[in-house]
């Protein structure tokens, strides 16, 4: 799927803009309860070691690509 990168920007900058506090500050990670919500639904490994990246689970992945493919995906 060929991917639209000003949705994708759009998103992010929305994500940076809902876990932001008042004057605008955002971490630059994902906000941990989201991960972790993940993991417990069993879409993402644990996000909680020392590792800088997480896997997708088959079941996350397909859901992502999903959700990607809706959200950002060009048409055919």
């Amino acid at each position: 799927m060929d991917y639209d990168d000003t949705l994708i920007e759009d998103a992010v900058l929305a994500l940076l803009a809902a876990f932001s506090s008042d004057d605008g500050n955002a971490w630059k990670g994902f906000d941990f309860e989201v991960m972790n919500r993940l993991h417990e639904q069993g879409l993402i490994s644990d996000p909680v070691n020392r590792n800088k990246s997480i896997w997708l689970t088959e079941e996350g992945l397909e859901r992502g690509r999903q959700i990607a493919d809706r959200l950002f995906g060009k048409g055919s």
